[in-house]
């Protein structure tokens, strides 16, 4: 079981990365249980699918927002209806093709059943600055250069 579960929330995992890299508001909210909460890169906090929906939509139209390129660090499976995924992302600014370090972020996603489907409870996007530590941000960010390859 567990490995069907932590495929599935894998699976969820990148829809929601899928839903941000196709600037839907729409897609992304739907991901979301029905109180489900984003924190964002920035410490805003959103809760709901409907504040959630509506937090993104002006980003989305007012913004060229930067395409994530993430891997899934881990996926702990915690029960039958509760999951977490631990990923690491960074982002390539529309109209380019290298990351921008200074954007690497530690994603954490806890999906729960709701409504009998895998839904976002929480996500949580934490900048990873490691500050004073340059080589942990030069590390991370050629672990994620691999993928653009």
């Amino acid at each position: 079981m567990e490995s069907s579960v932590s495929n599935e929330v894998r699976a969820l995992y990148q829809q929601l990365i899928d839903a941000w890299n196709n600037r839907s508001a729409r897609a992304m909210a739907e991901l979301f249980a029905e109180e489900g909460e984003i924190i964002g890169f920035d410490g805003s906090q959103e809760i709901g699918r409907d504040e959630i929906f509506t937090h993104l939509k002006p980003i989305f139209e007012n913004h060229p927002t930067a395409i994530f390129v993430s891997k899934v660090k881990s996926v702990r499976v915690l029960g039958s209806e509760i999951a977490i995924v631990r990923a690491i992302a960074g982002m390539v600014p529309r109209g380019q093709s290298e990351l921008d370090p200074n954007v690497n972020t530690h994603q954490t996603l806890v999906a729960v059943i709701d409504e009998g489907n895998w839904r976002i409870q929480l996500f949580q996007n934490t900048p990873a600055q490691f500050h004073g530590r340059p080589e942990l941000v030069e590390q991370m960010t050629e672990e994620l250069r691999q993928l653009l390859k």
